[in-house]
């Protein structure tokens, strides 16, 4: 499938979590979580350390990363359950010294690669149901801010979170038609 990936829905999401947690797989559980939570490009959630969300022992209720497409940082929130996620994923013996939050198995790779990434994301997927060929990493990023947009209409809020620099890169991203503009327009009144 060419295109836009698509967001995953509430649904999509839970059923995954659930999933992963009586699976017992806490990496790819706080993986997931963060994926949702950070709205991050893959390459940038593969890379993220231990020191960006965790501080004094504890996991931060937010976090900055450096965006490596636009060199922008972007700030994100840590939810309740992400936190716990963590938490569970940081008492794991790989992590045990471990610099970055997702280490990959080989001394040569200190994360994971976003390949690898790629088919977690596709084992999340199909785990539920869902066609992989729909659904890939950039659907993790859209997912929360899709859920926000529609609950608020607020498209510069979308914008901030994703860290874009033009209104028109988020429009395009989210894929804001004419009707779902009119729609916003016609529910203010002045």
């Amino acid at each position: 499938m060419v295109g836009q990936k698509r967001p995953l829905k509430p649904k999509h999401v839970w059923a995954i979590r659930v999933r992963l947690e009586l699976a017992e797989n806490h990496r790819d559980l706080a993986l997931f979580n963060m994926a949702i939570d950070s709205k991050l490009r893959g390459c940038d959630l593969v890379k993220m350390k231990v020191v960006d969300v965790m501080a004094s022992g504890q996991i931060k209720g937010w976090a900055s990363v450096l965006q490596s497409k636009t060199q922008k940082p972007v700030r994100f929130e840590i939810s309740e359950g992400t936190q716990a996620s963590v938490e569970k994923w940081m008492e794991d013996d790989l992590m045990v010294g471990s610099e970055y939050l997702w280490p990959g198995r080989f001394h040569e790779r200190l994360h994971i690669s976003t390949r690898q990434y790629a088919r977690i994301v596709c084992d999340w997927v199909t785990s539920i149901g869902l066609e992989a060929t729909a659904y890939g990493t950039h659907s993790m990023r859209r997912t929360k801010v899709t859920q926000i947009y529609k609950a608020t209409g607020n498209l510069r809020a979308v914008q901030l979170l994703l860290g874009h620099t033009k209104m028109d890169s988020t429009v395009r991203y989210l894929g804001v038609e004419l009707e779902d503009a009119l729609a916003i327009a016609e529910a203010i009144e002045i």
